[in-house]
Parts: C-alpha cells; structure tokens; sequence
C-alpha cells in the first residue's frame, strides 16, 4: 500500500473512532467535505498543509494520518 492509501486508511479510521461524519470533520478542518471523501477513496493525495489541516480537525499528531498498519 502507497501512501495515499495509508493516508485514506487512517483517516476514514480515526474519523470513525472519533464518530465523525465527513461533514463534521470538515467543517473542524476547514475545508470541503466533498474533499474529505475524495482523500477516503484515494481519488487525491493530501499536501503536507492538507495533512495538518485534517489532524487538527481529527485532533491528532498530523504523524498519525502517515502511521503503517499494526
């Protein structure tokens, strides 16, 4: 798995762990929600100001979206 799945991964997982709705992750994170699916089907690869952006709406180290599978 590259990157971009590992990001996707880890973002649908902590979004859910979080029992956030798209929707709601976007508006913490500031951006549109459309983007959020978009990223969880690995449609788009996230910039380093996107990652940031998304781990503070998740409330996590942006480290996390980057984390391998246990």
């Amino acid at each position: 798995m590259g990157l971009r799945g590992r990001v996707a991964k880890n973002l649908r997982r902590l979004r859910h762990k979080r029992s956030m709705s798209q929707e709601e992750l976007a508006h913490r994170a500031r951006i549109n929600r459309n983007y959020v699916g978009m990223l969880e089907r690995e449609q788009y690869a996230a910039s380093i100001d996107m990652l940031e952006k998304l781990a503070r709406g998740l409330g996590v180290d942006p480290i996390e979206l980057l984390r391998p599978d246990d």
